[in-house]
């Protein structure tokens, strides 16, 4: 007799699949809300360059990511983007350290480095010389703000789904999303493949370290990715990617002057924004009207993609919250109220520690609401091994 599905079993009417107790597993979020938070989270990370701050951020990121992320591939490379953030604070350091300005009296002189002769057409910038304890300070900090908006990106891949972010992309932009999801998904799949052949050398008692296991390593990893390719552009093709559309030749060319001249807008519109002496036809409104040219752009060109989305995902109350306490972070640091600037970019002159200022801090912490604000994310499955029967001997 075929089996017939119970109610506990079958998928509620929002997407999620009470389990067999009848509860309601728990969704992920959704992925725009979290891009949304990582996004205003660095506005609000180019805002400053206090460095109490900006470690405040990145202990934010930490424990957002740490209670929310899953057991996707792509979840597990954070790591990697704090190893990346170390490495643009150790160059930003060096370049700075070799390409002096010099230094002045008011400086605390550390070291110096052999001065090259430089011609006179590269004057101003000189190659060695003394090093300053001021000018690696400016430097390390510098290069935290931009290792701290490296890592608000970061924890956006590490938490938002990109296969789940392709389907709500508009259909113009369907092709560009798939090559964009498909360039993120690559560094995850690599990793994950060099832990495996990693753990397949261990298990075969591989003992070569260093230069001597990369040939053991690069040629499993390159066929692995190989493999992978093959499937993905078989599950492409079968899917009918890169199908021709119903648009006609008049549309096509409709489309592309309405995303022109609406990038043109957008353009006008954000140097009208950031100098003060454009006119003011050059900021909100321009920005306005680029802005609805690129809309109606992507509307015309969507209708030659026709796209069916099975369970689309849900925008509640959690992604309000979520998405709302990282703009809201941003907002009170762009607004300035309640604090002095200054204190958002001190000084090196006179050299001193850094103070921290309540406001922003509390703004800063505020984005770690959602590390409570979103749904847990669903614990991993295990299967079960069966206990082994054991015979008595008689």
């Amino acid at each position: 007799m075929p089996h017939t599905p119970s109610a506990a079993t079958e998928p509620s009417a929002s997407g999620l699949a009470p389990d067999a107790g009848g509860r309601r597993l728990p969704r992920t979020l959704h992925p725009v809300a979290w891009w949304i938070w990582a996004l205003a989270l660095a506005t609000a990370v180019s805002r400053t360059n206090n460095p109490l701050l900006l470690f405040l951020v990145l202990a934010v990121l930490g424990y957002v990511i740490t209670v929310r992320r899953t057991e996707a591939p792509w979840a597990r490379g954070f790591k990697y983007y704090l190893y990346l953030a170390l490495t643009v604070v150790a160059l930003r350091v060096v370049f700075r350290a070799v390409f002096a300005t010099g230094i002045t009296p008011r400086d605390h002189f550390l070291f110096s480095l052999p001065h090259i002769p430089t011609p006179d057409w590269y004057a101003g910038i000189q190659i060695g010389g003394p090093v300053s304890l001021e000018a690696l300070l400016s430097a390390a900090t510098d290069g935290l703000r931009l290792a701290a908006m490296l890592c608000c990106i970061g924890a956006a891949n590490t938490l938002a789904n990109p296969k789940r972010a392709l389907r709500i992309l508009p259909g113009a932009l369907y092709e560009l999303g798939v090559a964009v999801t498909v360039s993120l998904s690559v560094a995850p799949q690599l990793v994950q493949s060099v832990q495996r052949v990693h753990r397949a050398r261990r298990l075969r008692a591989g003992r070569s370290k260093g230069l001597r296991a990369l040939r053991g390593i690069i040629v499993p990893v390159l066929e692995d990715a190989l493999e992978r390719s093959l499937r993905l552009a078989a599950a492409m093709d079968s899917r009918g990617y890169g199908r021709a559309g119903t648009a006609t030749r008049r549309s096509r060319r409709a489309t592309g002057a309405l995303m022109l001249l609406g990038m043109c807008g957008l353009c006008a519109g954000a140097y009208g924004l950031l100098d003060a002496t454009a006119p003011a036809l050059l900021g909100f409104p321009a920005l306005a009207a680029g802005t609805a040219l690129c809309v109606a752009g992507l509307r015309l060109g969507g209708r030659r993609v026709t796209r069916t989305t099975y369970r689309p995902d849900p925008w509640r109350a959690a992604e309000w919250g979520v998405a709302g306490c990282g703009v809201l972070s941003a907002v009170l640091l762009f607004a300035g109220a309640g604090f002095d600037a200054a204190e958002l970019n001190p000084s090196i002159y006179p050299l001193s520690w850094p103070t921290l200022p309540l406001v922003p801090a509390a703004a800063i912490l505020l984005a770690g609401a959602a590390g409570f604000l979103a749904p847990p994310p669903s614990p991993p499955v295990r299967t079960a091994v069966p206990p082994q029967r054991t015979e008595e001997v008689m």
